[in-house]
């Protein structure tokens, strides 16, 4: 089922990341399809935002956090902006939840989050026959098929890139993680990868979620018996440097921002991995916009959504 709606400028206002339902900001030109598919016994939603001009062009999806919803998720990413400018299609997937109203949703991301992991919710096959039906239909270029995604989300872009390598070039989560007992990926994946320096809610130095006092949206998610300690965070970068067979990286640290940055672009893949640890900036998507109004406030000093896409541009599938 399709429902499709003619691209206007509208007005962006805060939206909550349990349960707004405010608009984002879109640019004109492109063609938005509010979509739905029967997946695993359930209907899900996802939005399209084709800027494309009708040509296959590439795709990046982008994953709202734990308790968001794929307006949320366009709302903090401001992925359409780029998307305008480049031609390329965004995609904005929507969890599953308990509740009704479409909001609170989750990604069943392995140890976290809520209702889709205590559900075993088939998420990666669900964005794979979203993947599939862009392709077939020769809207996507299968070559330039790219995931990003916030907290729970971020931690589904590791999922899907580990089981779906045939099919992603890139990923790009932002203040996620892994946790440690993944398996080994079977495939190389290019990543680029965004934490906050500040992050409560996703510890950097590892740890329980939503930190000693419990607090935030993906604390409030995590609940027994899924609580499993996060690894440190650049065990996300360690973990595809690895399978992208990276030799050493390169590491610096801006002295005036204090912005970590390791490079791993010696890799036997060809895939790279990029890791940066963000200054002034908590459980947020730096450049980007708040969840909720009382949630952390994004860095505006480094925008994730632009590098990532000169990251995502640099590294199709070979």
């Amino acid at each position: 089922m399709k429902r499709i709606i003619a691209a206007v400028t509208l007005l962006a206002i805060s939206s909550c990341s349990g349960g707004g339902s405010a608009q984002p900001t879109r640019p004109a030109g492109g063609v938005m399809s509010d979509e739905t598919l029967q997946h695993d016994g359930r209907e899900r939603r996802y939005l399209v935002h084709n800027y494309s001009g009708g040509k296959p062009a590439p795709v990046v999806f982008v994953l709202h956090g734990g308790g968001g919803h794929p307006e949320n998720a366009e709302n903090m990413s401001q992925f359409d902006i780029i998307a305008a400018r480049e031609k390329l299609i965004v995609v904005y997937p929507g969890g599953t939840g308990g509740m009704p109203g479409g909001r609170l949703l989750t990604w069943n991301a392995g140890h976290c989050c809520a209702y889709a992991r205590e559900n075993n919710v088939d998420d990666v096959g669900f964005i794979r026959t979203i993947i599939d039906g862009l392709v077939s239909s020769g809207r996507a270029d299968p070559k330039r098929i790219y995931v990003t995604g916030m907290s729970n989300g971020a931690m589904m872009a590791h999922r899907l890139a580990r089981e779906l390598p045939g099919r992603i070039a890139a990923i790009a989560p932002i203040v996620g993680a892994v946790f440690g007992d993944e398996p080994p990926a079977p495939s190389p994946v290019a990543a680029i990868i965004f934490v906050g320096q500040d992050d409560q809610s996703v510890p950097a130095k590892g740890g329980p979620l939503g930190g000693a006092q419990r607090r935030g949206a993906i604390g409030g998610l995590a609940r027994p018996p899924e609580d499993h300690p996060v690894a440190p965070d650049v065990a996300q970068a360690d973990y595809w440097a690895r399978a992208n067979g990276c030799t050493a990286p390169v590491e610096a640290e801006d002295k005036a921002g204090k912005i970590v940055e390791i490079i791993w672009n010696k890799c036997s893949s060809g895939r790279p991995v990029h890791f940066y640890r963000v200054p002034e900036n908590g459980h947020a998507w730096p450049g980007g916009r708040a969840g909720r109004e009382q949630a952390d406030q994004p860095t505006p000093k480094v925008n994730a959504s632009e590098m990532m896409w000169q990251f995502f541009a640099a590294n199709p599938k070979p």
